[in-house]
């Protein structure tokens, strides 16, 4: 059984901040002008910015390469193109993950004039350099949400979106008093983006943009408090 000693608390207000007035993002790691020697990521995890965008507004077309990229739409649409062909809006609750490879364009846009957009961007990186991009997306299946979901994989199990990376990404989304848990083997980190609610992950609680890391194999148990949460759990080699 791990304990919350072995356990590493990121908190939301520690984080880098910037507000661009169209956007208004949170880095958890560094990123463009907030540099954290202490903050370069956490194994092959690079980026999570948590990005408030304006109505109207947006990022224009700018090239990745090596990278996978991912953003998890939390509020909102998000229109996004891209130089493999790909034009799609993403709702709330889906994600698309774009697998820039040897090199792509893309634009993330709000389309709305209305209503602001939420979304958590997250880049990992590849297992190999030099690949030929791809694009893939996740969608909520109909029903009641599991507690428990696997959103990317590497190999796609269980209708997830692909990552070119020995990393898998699962929501948490649990009721008030709900609790689920997750086994972490030998060799590999944890991390966990809270979303919403509260949490506990063992005895540490977690408010919504904190951040957590463990090494230590070993059963992680999560608890959600007086209200629903949900979270963005990593499992990494």
């Amino acid at each position: 059984m791990s304990s919350s000693t072995s356990i590493k608390l990121r908190p939301a207000a520690e984080r880098g901040h910037a507000d661009h007035g169209w956007l208004d993002t949170w880095h958890s790691f560094s990123f463009a002008n907030y540099q954290n020697p202490d903050q370069m990521g956490f194994r092959s995890l690079r980026v999570i910015n948590q990005d408030r965008i304006a109505p109207g507004a947006g990022f224009g077309t700018h090239p990745h390469r090596d990278m996978e990229i991912f953003s998890y739409i939390l509020e909102g649409t998000l229109k996004h193109a891209d130089s493999m062909g790909n034009s799609r809006e993403l709702r709330s609750g889906q994600i698309q993950l774009m697998s820039a490879g040897s090199g792509v364009t893309h634009s993330e846009f709000n389309p709305s004039h209305e209503e602001g957009t939420h979304i958590l961007q997250i880049w990992i990186q590849p297992h190999t350099k030099g690949l030929a991009p791809t694009y893939t997306e996740w969608h909520p299946q109909e029903g009641p949400a599991s507690p428990k979901t696997l959103l990317i994989s590497p190999d796609g199990r269980e209708r997830s979106a692909t990552i070119r990376q020995d990393a898998s990404v699962y929501r948490l989304l649990l009721q008030p008093g709900e609790a689920v848990s997750h086994t972490l083997t030998e060799g590999r980190g944890l991390w966990v983006q809270a979303i919403r609610g509260d949490l506990l992950l063992n005895h540490a609680k977690l408010l919504p943009g904190d951040g957590a890391s463990a090494e230590t194999a070993g059963s992680y148990h999560f608890t959600a408090g007086n209200e629903p949460g949900e979270a963005l759990l990593f499992d990494l080699a």
